[in-house]
């Protein structure tokens, strides 16, 4: 068989409905519409959604406000409490996490929350830790590294000077006519 020969199934292709032709063609006069109506006019029909003039379903619900963020990063939290578990100097990483059962994922990354106390000195290496766990935790004698470091903020003092040598190097410009200096 060659591509040439090839041809659709018997049936599969109909003519197209020619209405309007008369009516020996069956489709004259009306042309299928019927009489009278919203459907049988040209251009006739209703919107998509419109139910009639019952409050339509899209009316109905309730509706959804704000905006979701679509870079937001979700983490897994695990308080201090949780860490208790862990021997004096073990070392806490995402994956001890999983291995005794903290958390059932490492699909998403690991923020350490500071509820709860801690006796024994840790080294925790996880992705996020907040202020007051980092507190407790040094407190405790013990060490803590974030996984995925924060970008370093520009300082303030860099700012400052930045905008002063731009504002020196800036030539003094004339007042325009009309403006007082």
């Amino acid at each position: 068989m060659q591509q040439h020969e090839l041809r659709p199934p018997a049936g599969a292709r109909r003519p197209r409905k020619r209405v309007g032709r008369g009516n020996a063609s069956g489709h004259g006069t009306y042309a299928g519409r019927g009489l009278k109506g919203q459907q049988s006019r040209s251009g006739g029909g209703t919107r998509p959604g419109f139910e009639g003039g019952q409050t339509p379903l899209i009316r109905r619900l309730p509706r959804r406000r704000g905006f979701r963020n679509p870079f937001r990063v979700a983490y897994t939290t695990v308080n201090l409490k949780r860490l208790a578990t862990f021997p004096a100097g073990a070392e806490v990483t995402p994956e001890s996490l999983r291995e005794s059962g903290v958390v059932r994922s490492l699909r998403q990354p690991i923020k350490i929350l500071g509820d709860g106390e801690l006796t024994a000195a840790l080294i925790v290496r996880t992705h996020r830790v907040s202020a007051a766990a980092r507190a407790k935790i040094e407190a405790a004698g013990g060490t803590v590294e974030e996984l995925t470091p924060r970008p370093a903020p520009p300082e303030l003092e860099e700012v400052e000077t930045k905008a002063d040598e731009e504002q020196e190097a800036a030539p003094d410009e004339e007042p325009a006519v009309g403006e007082e200096s």
